[in-house]
């Protein structure tokens, strides 16, 4: 019998980092976990252990697909795992990341003032303005947070809406994360053969 490591119950993470922000948007900073161990282990490791191993949203993905049988277990279309969706998926992301980095910076700067709402889909405003108390921490501290929660949350429902029709996993075809671990581990990998 193939006894379970700690790590297979990483999706729990998932469930508790979304369950937190809704509650408080502050908790949204514990997404940089997700942001920076796997860049981590590509940079140092040179390898994507974190996506085949660690990753808690591939594990909920999985558990919700296989296990729960939400997912018509469909093949991922190919187009999605070519490399200009992957790439100009990625290129999109980091360009609302910087967006959102921008805003940021607006608010600390004193030129915006703090917009208490999660943005879904990179485009509709969701008012969230229950989760957080104006002065608990300087605005642009919020406004990351506000952000930051945007990305990870509408990031979760495209894996969510792909795992419906197809493959649990097939989000992991294109996520942004993967690509750039991905690039990491070929670039570190390639200088260290040479």
């Amino acid at each position: 019998m193939n006894k379970k490591k700690w790590y297979n119950y990483l999706w729990i993470w998932s469930i508790i980092y979304f369950t937190l922000g809704f509650f408080n948007i502050l908790f949204a900073w514990l997404g940089m976990i997700d942001f920076l161990v796997p860049l981590g282990f590509a940079l140092f490791g040179g390898n994507k252990h974190f996506c085949n191993r660690y990753c808690g949203r591939g594990q909920l993905f999985s558990k919700l697909g296989f296990s729960c049988k939400c997912s018509r277990n469909k093949p991922t279309p190919k187009w999605m795992s070519l490399k200009w969706f992957r790439y100009g998926f990625l290129v999109f992301f980091l360009t609302m990341f910087g967006v959102m980095i921008f805003n940021t910076y607006l608010v600390a700067a004193g030129a915006e003032t703090l917009k208490e709402a999660i943005k879904l889909f990179w485009t509709f405003s969701v008012p969230w303005d229950w989760t957080y108390t104006v002065g608990l921490v300087p605005d642009w501290v919020a406004q990351f947070a506000f952000g930051f929660y945007s990305l990870m949350l509408t990031s979760t429902l495209i894996g969510l809406i792909v795992m419906v029709f197809f493959k649990p996993r097939t989000w992991c075809a294109f996520c942004p994360m993967g690509t750039m671990t991905q690039t990491i581990c070929k670039i570190k990998n390639k200088d260290e053969t040479k």
